[in-house]
């Protein structure tokens, strides 16, 4: 009993001190008690919603790619996510075709898709594409994807005494012109005619400067395989480096000017984007989650709560081994894409990364996290970053130049 009074306390005698702050830091929400001073703060572009669609993967990236456009002295704009998307289904449906239907046809997609979209069909600013070809503001792809896979699930059933067809791939597209748009030919930016191809000449993205770190110990560190998750329809690689120059390597690069796309597992009850964080609490009793809501997918909607959400508690400790017994297990999933804009340090000294996400700008933050190393360490699928953005010790291990 006497520990207990112990703790209470020192919880009492600790509030003065949180407000004892200096005025620049930032609470994870109103009324909050974890506070939160930046490091560093790359630039970034607004926050965007990506509504009733499971394209996370295609707004995270376009918001990391704007961010380099900044870092390479470019003005701000607003690329079109839905460009992106049509591109990446009609690849996918070639793919689904060719492997018989074995291979995922949905929504998600990899952080790699973004780099082969631009590679092969270019990219182009939102206000040339928005995807909203029905007069609505808001994004919904339930139904179209749904026409999507009965097409491509009629074609691979081959109906014509069993030989696909040449014309089916017109089909496909031509229902991504009617519930997205047509991929517009020329447009006028600045006063200079573009195609999405010249456009991307002229924005200046070298997609081969761009790569994918992992961490994970079924496979050798310093060497590339393709992530086996299923949004990675494209079997694309990424670089495979020990935990801790994994972090090491995020913290390098927020520090050096050079932001990431970061995909994660969301589906844990430490992560909130109502209360603006994202922790592993030492002892998981101390958060609980209410109910479901799958409005962000993956039931990352349903209202997370507890004493863990109200200021800084110990965390577990993240190690390798635990780390890759989450994915082994499924515990670990592919949930979601955002955008790694900085660094940051709460009031006892913990290291944390804000988050850019892309579910609009409803909670406290405005459209953003601040997610705890332990976090990161624990859930993280994969990041997309620039090759310089990297330690050059750990390039040259990863034999990168």
């Amino acid at each position: 009993m006497k520990k207990i009074y112990l703790f209470l306390f020192l919880g009492i005698i600790s509030i003065p001190i949180f407000g004892d702050l200096p005025r620049d830091t930032i609470k994870n929400k109103k009324g909050g008690g974890y506070y939160f001073t930046e490091i560093s703060n790359l630039p970034f572009t607004p926050v965007q919603d990506q509504c009733r669609t499971a394209t996370c993967w295609s707004y995270s990236s376009l918001s990391f790619f704007e961010t380099e456009l900044i870092r390479m002295g470019k003005p701000k704009m607003n690329l079109s996510e839905m460009f992106i998307v049509r591109g990446a289904y009609l690849e996918k449906a070639k793919n689904y075709i060719r492997m018989d239907g074995l291979f995922n046809f949905g929504p998600g997609g990899a952080f790699h898709d973004i780099p082969f979209v631009i590679a092969n069909y270019g990219v182009m600013p939102e206000q040339f594409y928005t995807g909203l070809n029905d007069g609505s503001d808001k994004h919904n792809h339930s139904e179209m994807h749904a026409v999507l896979k009965a097409t491509v699930d009629a074609v691979n059933t081959k109906p014509q005494g069993g030989v696909v067809s040449p014309n089916w791939i017109n089909s496909v597209a031509g229902t991504l012109d009617a519930y997205l748009g047509k991929s517009p030919g020329d447009f006028n930016f600045e006063g200079k005619s573009y195609n999405p191809l010249s456009f991307r000449d002229y924005l200046g993205l070298n997609m081969k400067d761009y790569i994918s770190l992992t961490s994970f110990t079924h496979h050798p560190f310093y060497s590339t395989f393709a992530l086996e998750v299923q949004d990675n329809w494209a079997m694309q690689t990424s670089y495979n480096l020990p935990l801790d120059e994994f972090w090491q390597s995020m913290t390098f690069a927020l520090q050096n000017g050079f932001s990431f796309a970061w995909a994660s597992d969301v589906s844990e009850k430490g992560f909130s984007f109502k209360n603006g964080i994202g922790i592993v609490p030492a002892h998981d009793s101390m958060l609980i989650q209410k109910g479901k809501d799958d409005k962000f997918f993956n039931n990352a909607g349903a209202d997370r709560a507890g004493s863990a959400f109200d200021f800084p508690h110990a965390e577990r400790e993240i190690t390798q081994a635990l780390r890759q017994q989450g994915f082994d297990d499924k515990t670990t999933t592919d949930d979601h894409g955002m955008h790694a804009i900085g660094l940051a340090k709460d009031q006892q000294g913990k290291s944390y990364v804000k988050i850019k996400n892309s579910w609009g700008t409803v909670n406290d933050l405005e459209g953003f996290m601040y997610i705890s190393e332990s976090y990161i360490k624990y859930k993280t699928m994969n990041i997309l970053i620039h090759k310089d953005g990297i330690p050059k010790e750990i390039k040259k291990k990863l034999l990168i130049f």
